[in-house]
């Protein structure tokens, strides 16, 4: 049976979790996730534990967040005078919206604290700084 190897379209089975065993993201009851080996289309962690797999392989794997999602930028958290948002938008922790970029690009961000005066929004992606556990099968 062959091993997974760059260039190779795989598909596969897999279940997302941080250190404290957490489920981000499975697959298990949906179709399996397809991408080519070496496109970059997804975490370079997660592609390179891939190579080397045989179909009906399992594996589990642990990638540190800087073959994941990178570190968390502090420069990508910011504080926003509240009055820059709509007086009828309920404001809350957690809550995700969209800022638009100077080039007319949305970025998703996430409202991290709220004041009298203020909101602060995080742009970093919701896993940066984490490092993540996968248990994947080659399918």
């Amino acid at each position: 049976m062959a091993q997974a190897k760059h260039g190779d379209v795989v598909r596969v089975h897999y279940t997302g979790k941080l250190n404290n065993g957490t489920v981000f993201d499975s697959s298990v009851d949906r179709d399996p996730l397809q991408f080519t080996i070496g496109n970059g289309e997804i975490i370079p962690g997660f592609e390179q534990a891939v190579v080397g797999m045989k179909s009906g392989e399992t594996k589990t794997i642990k990638i540190p967040s800087e073959e994941a999602y990178g570190p968390h930028n502090e420069a990508m958290v910011l504080e926003v005078d509240r009055n820059e948002f709509p007086a009828d938008l309920n404001l809350s922790v957690g809550l995700q919206l969209q800022m638009q970029q100077d080039d007319g690009r949305a970025i998703p961000v996430m409202v991290i604290d709220i004041s009298e005066s203020s909101v602060t929004l995080d742009a970093n992606h919701p896993l940066a700084g984490k490092d993540l556990i996968f248990d994947i099968k080659l399918v």
